[in-house]
């Protein structure tokens, strides 16, 4: 019995030297992954950063503190700060950092949690002071970039470097916010009031411009229709003379044909035709009696 007792003991003594050990070799050997640092102080100093990869440490005599080397981000709360003309505004934002030196960031601030949401919210409100309320509300981005840099001169010391930095929300006091709700309201009229005569001015502009081509276009026609027209008659004017003439020329032809008898006779008909008028009154020309002569001196001439 005392020797199993004894058995007993020493296989647990062994039992916990083993088990003392392989705690001791899991702790001396840490595998740190691509986006993470070890800072690894050896009694108390600073042996500098380790990883990735497998590391080693001593232990016990080893003391490693994990730094994050991804970029983060962290939220300030509603914080209410005075502009320069003296308006209360609360602010709200969110700021990304990266760590840059992981043995900057464990031995030069205690906690940088802590210590940068204080830096940050007394740099807003530093940065805010010197600003008024109209610039506050219209120039958002003016006031990102002044929190990043000066939030990144104070970081740099620590090893942090500020990335960005956006406003997210901006709560005016009540009476600025009904007050920019009228000049909004105003403004929205006003627009509608522009855009409805800038309507009206370009549909009076397209009217008269469509007037001013549709009377283009009629002028236009109409001098296309008076040249048809004049062409026309010209055309015409030159047929009609064409035809007078070779009419002209035929009745020139058949008169030198035409003898003294004929014209006499002709002569006789035309008196015919005046005689028959009911007019009492008879006229004779002198040359009557020549024709006449002349008719039946011909007349003799053919009997013989």
């Amino acid at each position: 019995m005392g020797t199993a007792g004894a058995f007993g003991t020493v296989f647990c003594g062994i039992a916990v030297v083993v088990v003392a050990l392989v705690v001791i070799l899991f702790s001396a050997i840490r595998i740190v992954p691509e986006y993470q640092r070890l800072v690894v102080f050896r009694l108390g100093r600073v042996l500098g950063q380790k990883g990735p990869g497998i590391v080693f440490l001593i232990p016990i005599i080893d003391m490693p503190k994990t730094v994050d080397l991804r970029e983060q981000v962290r939220e300030i709360p509603h914080q209410t700060s005075i502009t320069k003309d003296n308006a209360p505004i609360s602010i709200d934002f969110l700021w990304w950092y990266k760590v840059i030196d992981p043995v900057a960031t464990v031995v030069a601030v205690g906690n940088f949690e802590i210590s940068a949401q204080g830096m940050a919210t007394t740099t807003l409100r530093s940065v805010i002071g010197g600003i008024a309320l109209d610039d506050v509300l219209s120039q958002r981005e003016h006031i990102n970039q002044l929190l990043r840099a000066k939030l990144d001169e104070v970081t740099e010391r620590w090893g942090v470097k500020v990335t960005n930095v956006e406003i997210r929300e901006i709560i005016p006091p009540r009476d600025v916010q009904e007050a920019m709700n009228k000049q909004m309201s105003a403004e929205r009229v006003r627009r509608a009031v522009v855009t409805e005569s800038t309507g009206t001015k370009e549909a009076a502009i397209n009217v008269a411009e469509g007037e001013k081509q549709a009377a283009i276009l009629r002028a236009e026609g109409e001098r296309q229709s008076n040249i048809l027209r004049a062409e026309g008659e010209r055309q015409a004017q030159l047929l009609r003379a064409e035809g007078f003439s070779a009419a002209l020329k035929a009745i020139y032809a058949e008169a030198q044909n035409v003898d003294q008898k004929t014209m006499t006779l002709q002569y006789f008909e035309t008196l015919k035709t005046v005689g028959t008028s009911p007019s009492t009154k008879y006229i004779f020309p002198m040359e009557f009696t020549s024709l006449l002569s002349n008719f039946l001196g011909g007349q003799s001439g053919d009997k013989k």
